[in-house]
C-alpha cells in the first residue's frame, strides 16, 4: 500500500478475508437474533400478566429457540476453527508403487484411475506431469496436477500407505496376496508462495523416457533439477525441453511449499504437546480388500462395503467427508480444550 492506496495485491488478499469473515459474522447475526428472541419469550413468561395462551407461545417457542440456538453454537464454532491457508488451492498427486512387485504397480494404476474418476465428478482437470510405466501395465510411479476449487482441501487426507489385499490375475494357487502404493498430495504452490533462487537449483539435461524400444528418444529434452539447499531432486522427461522445465519447477514448487508447511506443522505440534496424530506419510492409512469388497481407513476406523464404487471413484467422498468431518471434531476439541 503506497500513499494511502491500495494495491492491486492488498485489494486481492483484502477481498479473500473480507469473503471468509462474512459467513462468520452472518451465522454470529444469526445466533444474536435468535438469543434475543430467546430473551423475550422468558421475559413474557416470567411476566405474571401473561395470559395462559401467549404463555403456551412462549413456552413451545423457547424450547424451539433454545435447539436453535445450540445449533447456531455449534455450526458458528465449526466456522472459527483454523482453516487451512492451502485448502483452496489446487494439488500435486503422486503415487508410487511399494511393496508387491508387480502387483504393486498394478495397484498404483488403479489408484490413480481412482483418483481421475474422482476429479472427473468434480469438475476439476488432471494433467499428467510425469510418469513410468510398469512392465505389465501398472504404474511405478505417476506425478499429476489436479486443478479446480478446493482440491486440496478434499484431496489432503490421501496422502499416505494404500494397502491392496487381492488374488494376482498371475497367482495359480488363488492366493492372497498384500502389496502396497504410497500417495501424496501437496498444495500447488504459486510464485508468490515459494520464491526459488537461480543459484539453488542444478539443472540438468537428460533423455527424455521412451518405450519406443530401437526408436527410442535419442535426444536430451528430459530435464532434472536438483534443490541445492534441501536436496529434492525432480526429473521431467516428456518431448518437450521447455515443457519440461515448466513442470519441473511447478513440482519442485510444490514440494518445497509442503516442506515449509511441514516444518510449521512440526513447529506448532511441539508447541502443543496434546495435539492428535503425526500426520507421518508412513503411516498405513487405508486398506482395499478385494475378496470382501470392503475399504478400511485405518485412521477413523470407517469400513465401507462399497469397493468397486470406492475405486470408480463414486464412493470415495463418503470417506472423504468423514475425513473431513473427524478432523473439524478433533480441531474443535483443541479449541474448547484450550478455552477451559
Amino acid at each position: 500500500m503506497l500513499n494511502g492506496t491500495l494495491g492491486r495485491d492488498d485489494f486481492v488478499k483484502l477481498s479473500r478475508e473480507l469473503s471468509e469473515l462474512e459467513p462468520v459474522a452472518a451465522k454470529a447475526r444469526e445466533l444474536r437474533a435468535a438469543e434475543t428472541e430467546f430473551a423475550e419469550a422468558e421475559a413474557l413468561l416470567a411476566d405474571p400478566e401473561t395470559d395462559r395462551e401467549m404463555r403456551a407461545l412462549a413456552e413451545d417457542e423457547r424450547a424451539t429457540l433454545s435447539d436453535r440456538i445450540e445449533e447456531l453454537s455449534q455450526e458458528l464454532r465449526k466456522l472459527l476453527i483454523p482453516k487451512d491457508a492451502a485448502d483452496d488451492k489446487s494439488a500435486i498427486l503422486e503415487i508410487r508403487a511399494g511393496t508387491g512387485g508387480d502387483e504393486a504397480g498394478l495397484f498404483a494404476g488403479d489408484l490413480f484411475r481412482m483418483y481421475e474418476r474422482y476429479a472427473a465428478a468434480h469438475g476439476w482437470k488432471v494433467e499428467v506431469l510425469s510418469i513410468s510405466q510398469g512392465e505389465v501395465g501398472g504404474l511405478r510411479e505417476v506425478v499429476a496436477s489436479v486443478r479446480g476449487d478446493g482440491v486440496y482441501a478434499r484431496l489432503k487426507f490421501e496422502s499416505g500407505v494404500h494397502r491392496v489385499q487381492r488374488v494376482p490375475t498371475t497367482e495359480a494357487g488363488g492366493r492372497i496376496h498384500t502389496s502396497a502404493a504410497t500417495v501424496a498430495v501437496l498444495p500447488e504452490a504459486e510464485d508468490v508462495d515459494i520464491e526459488i533462487r537461480d543459484q539453488d537449483i542444478r539443472i540438468d539435461t537428460t533423455r527424455a523416457s521412451s518405450a519406443g524400444g530401437q526408436h527410442a528418444n535419442t535426444t536430451e529434452t528430459g530435464v532434472r533439477i536438483v534443490h541445492l539447499p534441501t536436496g529434492i531432486i525432480v526429473t521431467a522427461g516428456e518431448k518437450s525441453q521447455h515443457q519440461n522445465r515448466v513442470r519441473a519447477m511447478q513440482v519442485l514448487r510444490a514440494r518445497l511449499f509442503d516442506l515449509e508447511r511441514q516444518r510449521a506443522d512440526t513447529e506448532r505440534a511441539a508447541a502443543r504437546k496434546d495435539q492428535v496424530g503425526s500426520g507421518d506419510r508412513s503411516e498405513r492409512i487405508r486398506t482395499y480388500n478385494f475378496p470382501q469388497g470392503r475399504v478400511t481407513d485405518h485412521r477413523i476406523n470407517l469400513t465401507l462395503y462399497k469397493l468397486d464404487k470406492v475405486l470408480d471413484g463414486e464412493a470415495l467422498d463418503e470417506l472423504v467427508e468423514a475425513l473431513i468431518a473427524d478432523d473439524q471434531a478433533r480441531k474443535l476439541s483443541e479449541i474448547e480444550g484450550e478455552a477451559a
